[in-house]
């Protein structure tokens, strides 16, 4: 099994279109109103939004971009007029993490995390 794809509701696509295309995603479909899908500039990933009467309550949902070289990815996106609510820093699970929200206000976590992403030193099976 691998993780193809994820979908997430927004409200107004023609907001979060340029959102998305200015974190570097590659639009591939454009069905407007009601939905987009975008190609991750690094591997097979796809990542789409989709037109929604409403958004998800309470905390919503996260998504998490994984980026290199984050603290100079995030500069750009200062430069280019983004908001960011959490300059990077590194977290006590090993990631460096920065934080930023989409027209919808879910919440990205754009972060490298390197090898513990999938080896952290508490990794329960190793096997796997």
């Amino acid at each position: 099994m691998n993780l193809n794809q994820i979908t997430i509701p927004s409200l107004d696509l023609s907001k979060s279109i340029p959102f998305y295309q200015s974190l570097g995603l590659l639009m591939i479909v454009e069905d407007l109103p009601h939905y987009a899908r975008f190609k991750c500039p690094e591997g097979d990933s796809t990542f789409s939004i989709h037109l929604a009467d409403k958004l998800p309550t309470g905390e919503g949902i996260h998504i998490y971009f994984e980026i290199s070289n984050l603290d100079d990815y995030v500069n750009d996106l200062i430069r280019k007029g983004l908001v960011i609510e959490e300059m990077p820093n590194d977290k006590s699970w090993l990631w460096r993490e920065a934080r930023i929200k989409d027209p919808d206000l879910n919440q990205l976590i754009l972060y490298y995390a390197g090898e513990n992403r999938l080896n952290p030193p508490w990794r329960i099976n190793p096997e796997f």
